[in-house]
């Protein structure tokens, strides 16, 4: 019988393997020499928390779920009912079909087809292989419809720099080079505005620092690049850990400290880090919205690797 997350095409080399299931095109565990680097989760569980799903075509949240595009006004469904939004795009239950299946590299589509509050067609191409420098997932977008399209794309894993406890997260160390946050309202994480984070000290891991109780639901920008490229790094106490590596192509990266006290088996165990493309609410706001002109494409990518 077929799992609840779909296919599972398994890739590896260099000390790294991976499982990618075929629902969301989703990234299920990833592991360096026998270490976990990402929360895992079972073949045959629907996914919790959005874990390692493939975002698009937006990240994050449309508020209320409303738009407008080209002068025409959208209304997407809202699912995210407890905040009343519609979250993390159209693909994330999408079966995705295989298209390149090799020891070190898989390759999976799937077409979001036309809808209500989303009357576009793209066809979203994800592409996985592992090599030295570890695990990238490469996104694109690829408008096949007659009208240009919104979108926005990103990744969801949540790292682990160990799995010795539960709440682990407090105890890791996270450098995340970000000059800027967006901060949000407390009850239902509406955009408010972008400010400097030396007003807000308490989310500046510019210099690394021990995550500690600090609460952290909120995208980022403003990130430094060394060599064109943006690296969150997040360590253990004893200095082993897991990066993330992107480049330009997205400015943007929400980072969540897995915060789910109703759940003591979930709650704090990894640290969710997410580059986007663009802003949340970008559908409204335009910050860093893509738009595709018919027959173009869109890409982004980015690098999971062990430290």
């Amino acid at each position: 019988m077929l799992p609840a997350s779909g296919r599972q095409l398994a890739i590896a080399g260099h000390g790294y393997e991976a499982t990618i299931a075929s629902v969301g095109a989703t990234l299920r565990t990833l592991t360096h020499e026998g270490r976990d680097l990402v929360v895992p989760f079972d073949a045959d569980q629907v996914r919790p928390n959005y874990r390692g799903a493939t975002l698009a075509p937006w990240p994050n949240r449309v508020v209320d779920g409303r738009y407008s595009f080209a002068g025409a006004p959208h209304q997407l469904s809202l699912t995210e009912p407890s905040r009343g939004h519609a979250l993390h795009g159209l693909a994330a239950w999408l079966e995705f079909a295989d298209q390149v299946v090799e020891p070190d590299r898989v390759v999976l589509t799937a077409v979001i087809e036309p809808q209500l509050g989303y009357p576009f067609r793209v066809q979203v191409d994800v592409e996985y292989r592992v090599a030295a420098d570890g695990l990238t997932q490469v996104v694109t977008g690829r408008n096949l419809g007659a009208d240009a399209a919104p979108w926005g794309t990103g990744p969801h894993p949540y790292l682990v720099a160990d799995r010795s406890s539960r709440s682990a997260v407090d105890s890791w160390t996270l450098a995340l080079p970000a000059s800027e946050v967006l901060t949000v309202t407390d009850d239902r994480l509406n955009p408010i505005a972008v400010e400097s984070v030396d007003r807000h000290p308490q989310w500046d891991f510019r210099t690394p620092r021990t995550i500690g109780d600090t609460f952290i639901d909120h995208a980022f920008t403003g990130l430094r690049r060394a060599d064109g490229l943006t690296a969150v790094e997040l360590r253990s106490p004893d200095g082993g850990g897991t990066a993330m590596v992107w480049d330009d192509a997205c400015p943007w990266v929400q980072i969540h400290t897995a915060d789910t006290p109703a759940d003591e088996t979930t709650h704090r165990i990894g640290l969710a880090v997410e580059p986007m493309t663009c802003a949340p609410d970008a559908f409204n706001s335009g910050a860093g919205l893509v738009v595709i002109a018919p027959g173009d494409e869109h890409t982004a990518s980015w690098t999971i690797r062990a430290l």
